[in-house]
């Protein structure tokens, strides 16, 4: 047959699915494969190539998509009887398409491989919270079973009423002004100094990092970042078009000695650092290091971002202050956000920064969104007015803690099965290394089949080389009853990895004694 002979052109930057797909086209539009003629099914051709099934499968769904192929029940896959009236670059929308059959864009050649190379989408991994089938270990959002949602409807009911017509009006640019004064307050317990004119409210971290960067940074800016560093970060610095420089992370956090080379060597136009129980790893930076940051930032004129999301959640030893408390330029732009600590749904961030990016960030607001939610600016206010806030603060450190020693307890007696990991001081995530040999992308696919989600390690690296033997896992959201399972089910695909592992082993020893 010929594909026995198939030899894919190695070009290592494209799929593999992509080069399956292009060789294939190749050969219908040579006429080496006539119309009406069969091609081998998913499982024969990823056996024939040594690839997965999932490999071919997404190359024959690019076939049918440029309509080059069908498959029908009972028969399987054949090149199309027609002769195909588009090229390529016609349908990747190069050149003008003919005239004659109107035709659906094809989807998966526009979208970027990045956005559709997981079985698993991020949709499935962060978004099912409530679903009694899928354990949701995935993402760091604040569980509805920690505030108290009878005290929540009361203090709504009692803003309706006292506000009047006002709730129906849209808030000032730059935030509600009575949040902005009780967030001055809120920042004098951190160390941080601020005026109400320095303060820009907006709904989360990531769109305040979209308007930070569409603020600041042009096509071909350089950046620099930790690695591995959230998704959410990374992608915002890409999406402006800049190029993004990285440093290791160690227990201490960013690594200051690479990050003064770095700034010397490529004035960067922006510095990324996530502060407090760095996500994914858990990491705090140092007191020195946060120093150290400050006096490079300041010696090279640099802009420093640091995103403070987690800094209330310490568990174990002191509290540090921000980067931001020690700034008496005003070259850190510090971000905070309430998203791990009060509900989700009416959750903010707020930026705090130097008067001029404030009134850059408020220019913003109408352009992408017309006005920061009403509700939540309201409701998160009176919280800090009369110390409910402080108050709840309490309650998620003590739930957080409870549950984070349940997973470390757990993590522990999974030791002997490969796993490893550090517990960080606080936060909500734990980083951990799979067995050796176990890929995080495929594990998390298995775990989810399981009914449990997660996140693989490689998702927190920009240039995607590295993480593929870590996976992350969050606990804020869950029951504690809910993560037991979840480590269970965990446990259990542990187990089948060391017993395949186990036999991987027994098969090459016997064939090694064969010779």
């Amino acid at each position: 047959m010929r594909v026995n002979r198939m030899k894919m052109k190695q070009t290592p930057k494209t799929p593999v699915y992509r080069r399956l797909s292009d060789q294939i086209k190749a050969e219908i539009l040579s006429g080496k494969r006539a119309p009406g003629s069969s091609l081998p099914s998913e499982r024969s051709m990823a056996q024939i190539l040594g690839v997965h099934r999932n490999t071919v499968a997404k190359a024959y769904n690019e076939l049918k998509a440029e309509e080059l192929i069908d498959s029908r029940q009972g028969v399987g896959y054949l090149v199309h009887a027609a002769e195909p009236k588009t090229t390529k670059n016609e349908i990747r929308g190069k050149i003008s398409p003919k005239e004659g059959k109107h035709k659906k864009v094809n989807w998966k050649a526009r979208i970027k491989d990045e956005y559709q190379d997981m079985e698993v989408t991020f949709d499935d991994l962060f978004q099912r919270f409530g679903d009694k089938n899928v354990i949701s270990m995935g993402s760091g959002i604040a569980s509805p079973g920690i505030y108290d949602r009878e005290n929540i409807a009361r203090v709504l009911s009692s803003l309706i009423s006292e506000e009047g017509r006002t709730q129906y009006f849209y808030s000032p640019y730059k935030g509600d002004r009575m949040l902005r004064q009780k967030i001055v307050s809120l920042l004098s317990t951190k160390g941080v100094r601020a005026t109400t004119g320095q303060i820009q409210i907006l709904t989360e971290t990531n769109q305040a990092l979209d308007f930070i960067v569409t603020l600041l940074l042009k096509p071909g800016d350089t950046v620099i970042m930790e690695e591995p560093v959230s998704p959410d970060a990374y992608r915002a610095m890409e999406l402006a078009g800049a190029r993004i420089m990285t440093i290791p992370v160690d227990r201490d956090g960013m690594d200051t000695e690479a990050l003064e080379r770095l700034a010397a060597a490529h004035d960067p136009s922006l510095i990324f650092v996530n502060s407090s129980f760095h996500d994914p790893t858990g990491a705090i930076l140092s007191l020195e290091r946060r120093k150290k940051v400050l006096e490079i930032a300041s010696r090279w004129r640099i802009p420093v971002v640091e995103e403070d999301a987690a800094s209330e959640l310490v568990y174990e030893g002191e509290k540090l202050p921000p980067i931001k408390a020690f700034d008496t330029e005003g070259n850190v732009i510090y971000i905070y956000s309430f998203s791990l600590t009060f509900v989700p749904g009416l959750s903010l961030a707020f930026v705090v920064a130097d008067k001029e990016v404030i009134q850059g960030l408020s220019y913003l607001v109408p352009v992408r969104m017309m006005s920061v939610d009403w509700v939540a600016q309201k409701l998160i206010a009176r919280y800090l007015d009369d110390g409910t806030y402080y108050e709840l603060l309490d309650v998620f450190r003590e739930n957080y803690a409870r549950k984070q020693e349940l997973i470390c307890r757990a993590l522990d007696e999974m030791k002997p099965l490969g796993i490893r990991y550090q517990k960080p001081r606080g936060g909500v995530y734990i980083w951990c290394r799979l067995p050796d040999g176990v890929d995080s992308k495929s594990f998390i696919n298995d775990a989810y089949k399981s009914g449990l989600a997660l996140l693989p390690g490689y998702v927190f690296y920009p240039f995607k080389n590295g993480g593929r033997d870590h996976i992350r896992i969050n606990y804020s959201f869950e029951t504690e009853e809910r993560l037991d399972e979840g480590l269970h089910i965990l446990r259990e695909l542990l187990e089948k990895e060391l017993k395949k592992s186990t036999g991987t082993q027994k098969t090459e020893q016997a064939g090694t004694s064969k010779i």
